[in-house]
């Protein structure tokens, strides 16, 4: 075996849960800088109060554009990964081949429509989005050349999911600190240096995301990969990829509605606060992927161990992850939560210095996560469905949170409230309370009732 590898079937499970779960963390938080350095930089193009604060707030609504690319990596990738390593650990290397390849194909093909859509329909998307007259020329400037990248984005995103669920969390972490490293350093140099501004942000990301799709490719067409990328694997087979959408399609609600989300929030927030309120909605989200970030990088890194030990029929071991997995993420929730009460100034000044913006979204911060410290039990829970394979469960709890109950508070919220803006940042944590409070009874039921059939079948059941 490899010497990055590890052996998912053995060992002390806490040890190799925060052995796999560190570099996944460090990969999900350079990740999130990979996302935020433009903004940072964005930010603080000067004059600051004014050409600063609005190409903030027109990259900030390119932001949902950018949760689609992703989202649509997540439906082929975070579906498809959880049942190659259940194949594994059935010992059915093939499949996993087979389903990797699968993969591929239809993240190449997806990219190409994505890209020809975004090209096409950008301003009627960004308008709708949350763009104004003031801000749309920013975040067109972005988005033309952002989504001639989306095929390197979703090799990067996509693929590399095969390497950590592979137990190569070393290997995806490098692919995540190539490409941030690169537009850390083309940043500054594209946008102040040669003039660029936004544009010279989004030429960037995308150069840095091409060589990381490189580095995923190499890799996965090596000689160090359990799963080799093959040609006679690459075509479609729907017996293969359809059971891998189906479970895709909970990380993908998850993602894609943030967009949806974001006109919700973007419009009311125009209406009731104008563009201030915008542009500290663009602040609040990028604090909210803060608090994801981690959070998805412990539970990838738990994904290839309940997913192997599961297809290996190994219950104890997937139990025991799962309570690992549940203190840490529930550990990090609470932390991350004190600090953002206590200093959400702080927070706030990351991405932008204007005054009124600060003042503006510290007070909002506050209110929109408000429940952020109950969020770890949701994410462990919601994950942990994906890694044993239950499509089902996880895609209700995926619509339950974002559409069943977020997006109707936006608007049913303002009418019980004298201030509206304060009713729909309250929208985000009463929708999270009520999903926490289903998902973890959910889970408590069906969890025990899987491991109650696992035992039964399991070689000493």
């Amino acid at each position: 075996m490899n010497r990055n590898s590890v052996d998912l079937g053995s060992g002390r499970v806490g040890k190799l849960l925060f052995s796999l779960a560190l570099p996944t963390i460090t990969s999900q938080v350079v990740n999130m800088l990979y996302n935020l350095v433009d903004r940072v930089y964005i930010g603080h193009m000067r004059p600051v109060d004014t050409v600063g604060a609005l190409a903030l707030t027109g990259v900030g609504v390119c932001l949902p554009v950018i949760m689609i690319i992703s989202a649509f990596a997540a439906l082929v990738a975070m579906g498809g990964a959880p049942r190659a390593s259940i194949a594994e650990g059935r010992g059915d290397l093939e499949a996993s081949q087979r389903i990797m390849g699968n993969s591929f194909t239809l993240l190449a093909g997806i990219s190409i429509l994505l890209t020809a859509v975004f090209q096409l329909f950008a301003e009627p998307l960004l308008l709708t989005f949350g763009a104004s007259e003031n801000t749309i020329g920013y975040a067109m400037d972005y988005m033309r050349i952002y989504s001639l990248g989306t095929l390197f984005v979703q090799m990067t995103l996509g693929m590399n999911a095969y390497i950590t669920a592979q137990g190569f969390t070393t290997v995806s972490m490098k692919t995540v600190l190539i490409g941030a490293g690169l537009n850390t350093v083309l940043d500054p140099i594209f946008i102040f240096g040669l003039g660029l501004g936004v544009r010279g942000a989004a030429l960037a990301t995308i150069l840095s995301q091409a060589v990381s799709a490189a580095w995923v490719l190499r890799f996965l067409t090596g000689p160090d990969s359990k799963w080799r990328l093959r040609r006679e694997n690459l075509r479609p087979v729907p017996s293969v990829f359809l059971p891998s959408l189906a479970l895709g399609l909970s990380p993908f609600i998850m993602q894609s509605t943030e967009s949806l989300i974001a006109v919700c929030f973007n419009s009311s927030l125009l209406k009731y606060g104008g563009d201030v309120a915008v542009g500290a909605m663009t602040v609040l989200t990028s604090m909210m992927q803060f608090a994801m970030m981690p959070l998805q990088g412990l539970s990838q890194g738990a994904q290839p161990i309940i997913s192997y030990n599961y297809g290996a029929r190994n219950p104890r071991r997937v139990k025991d992850t799962f309570k690992c997995l549940l203190k840490a993420c529930v550990t990090y929730s609470v932390v991350l939560w004190l600090l953002v009460q206590a200093f959400p100034r702080a927070f706030v000044m990351i991405f932008n210095n204007d005054p009124t913006l600060v003042n503006y979204a510290a007070w909002a911060l506050r209110i929109y996560m408000g429940t952020t410290c109950l969020f770890g039990i949701q994410i462990a829970c919601q994950q942990t469905f994906i890694a044993l394979g239950n499509a089902k469960t996880s895609l209700f709890l995926a619509v339950l949170r974002k559409i069943i109950l977020l997006i109707p508070l936006i608007y049913i919220l303002p009418g019980f409230f004298a201030d509206k803006a304060f009713a729909v940042f309250l929208a985000e944590p009463a929708a999270d309370l009520l999903a926490v409070l289903t998902t973890a009874s959910m889970f408590t039921v069906q969890f025990k009732r899987s491991m109650g059939e696992l035992e039964k079948n399991s070689p000493g059941g």
